[in-house]
């Protein structure tokens, strides 16, 4: 890609975000519980959990991660802004099997977001999940990339969406570079939430152009790209995560929603609204959302007081 074509489509996505301040609906009544996200991790992207309730969110503006232990009513600083050479973090994963947290930490000046160092391009970094220490970092082989999100497949390879490519990459067990998985112009709307249905098939969304795609998967090797029908339109979708049989999925305008797969048809269904939605993420019955209000960063209008940022929730039963 050419500096020309990489500006335009830095600049797809600030106009995407810009428009969105406008569009982000009041949170509704409904949600059960909330965390209060402190202004030193301002503008949460990410957002995972581990088995017993502990979340872990990171921040577009100032980097790290930060902590809720379970039943804590605000978010601590954990990962230190700037640590292991990270800057601006945005997908999170928390793999308890093996004891780690993947970030996605990127260079995000073209967004308006400077982060708290340096440190140029993007890249996966992973970290103790018990010490927080950082162990392994890889950066995105394209240029210029943004790592958006993250999931583990049935494979026990990490995935990982870059959206400013139409590739998703994979980091097979034990590997050190990440390998471009699939390119395809099909998915040049902006990468962004992926995760693994329970036919195997990895599902994706694109952010600006708000489609979900299926890509079929068979021993860990792409096949067939598959635009599904949407029962209604979705708008700058975000976060996605398997839940049982079907999926959660927030988009940046404000629902949270299931989504069910049949064939090449996508029902979605919204159960509350957020302000600002970008992360989503599931213990027990508890939903819980980020709201990182991100769009509030690119409205030309906005003052320079930073607003208020929470994780809230929705209970639902079980799957």
């Amino acid at each position: 890609m050419d500096r020309k074509s990489s500006r335009l489509r830095f600049g797809t996505l600030l106009f995407a975000l810009a428009l969105l301040a406008g569009l982000a609906p009041a949170h509704a009544d409904g949600a059960k519980k909330e965390v209060v996200v402190p202004s030193s991790s301002s503008y949460p992207e990410g957002l995972t959990a581990t088995a017993d309730g502990t979340l872990y969110i990171s921040s577009m503006t100032n980097g790290g991660v930060a902590r809720v232990e379970p039943g804590a009513a605000e978010a601590e600083a954990w990962i230190a802004p700037g640590a292991f050479e990270t800057r601006s973090t945005f997908g999170v994963l928390a793999d308890e099997q093996a004891g780690k947290l993947w970030v996605c930490s990127n260079d995000a000046t073209p967004l308006g977001v400077t982060g708290p160092t340096r440190t140029e391009g993007a890249h996966v970094k992973r970290f103790d999940l018990k010490t927080g220490a950082g162990d392994f970092s890889v950066r995105l082989p394209s240029s210029p990339s943004l790592c958006n999100d993250l999931v583990i497949g049935p494979d026990g390879a990490l995935y990982v969406t870059n959206t400013l490519q139409p590739e998703i990459l994979r980091l097979e067990e034990g590997a050190s570079e990440l390998d471009v998985w699939v390119r395809d112009e099909t998915l040049a709307g902006g990468l962004d939430g992926l995760a693994f249905g329970p036919d195997g098939n990895l599902y994706v969304n694109t952010f600006m152009s708000g489609q979900l795609f299926r890509i079929d998967v068979a021993d860990g090797t792409p096949g067939a790209i598959t635009k599904l029908e949407l029962s209604r339109p979705l708008r700058f979708p975000d976060g996605l995560k398997r839940d049982g049989s079907s999926f959660l999925l927030v988009e940046g305008v404000g629902p949270l929603s299931t989504v069910r797969i049949d064939g090449d048809a996508a029902t979605i269904e919204t159960i509350e609204e957020f302000t600002g939605p970008s992360g989503v993420t599931r213990v027990g019955d508890t939903v819980w959302v980020s709201e990182g209000r991100i769009t509030s960063l690119m409205d030309p209008n906005r003052t320079e007081e930073i607003p208020e940022f929470r994780l809230r929730s929705v209970e639902l039963p079980t799957r």
